[in-house]
């Protein structure tokens, strides 16, 4: 048997922030609001462990534990990162798998990294806070 992708939609509002969006889970029935930061400086794709457990998201454990630093160089307090999903986001009618490692974000969600702006180049109107992704 595969391993179990989830299906994840950001949001569609039409005042969705240009850095925040509001994506939600969707695990057959069910459909949960989330919010994700867009971080053009983040060196990668994450989503919070506490929500993860919450929503019962299949993990799985990566082959290698990675250290996480703060921006001044120390240990993060979160420790490892050892746990990852494999999710699609859906904006609109675009969509991507995403591959998230599992971390605790505490006052997000979900943030996705630069990577994920790359290859998804979303055109963002900073002065109506609309987003497009073709």
């Amino acid at each position: 048997m595969g391993k179990k992708t989830t299906q994840t939609t950001l949001c569609q509002h039409p005042r969705c922030s240009q850095n925040i969006y509001h994506p939600s889970y969707r695990n057959t029935s069910e459909v949960h609001s989330i919010k994700a930061l867009l971080d053009s400086r983040a060196m990668g794709n994450f989503i919070d462990k506490d929500f993860v457990h919450m929503k019962g998201i299949s993990i799985w454990s990566i082959s290698r534990p990675i250290l996480v630093y703060n921006i001044d160089g120390s240990p993060n307090k979160a420790g490892q990162i050892s746990k990852a999903v494999d999710v699609v986001l859906h904006y609109k009618t675009h969509s991507g798998r995403t591959l998230l490692a599992v971390s605790s974000l505490r006052k997000q969600s979900m943030i996705l990294s630069y990577t994920w702006l790359k290859d998804h180049n979303p055109e963002v109107n900073w002065q109506t806070e609309g987003v497009q992704i073709n």
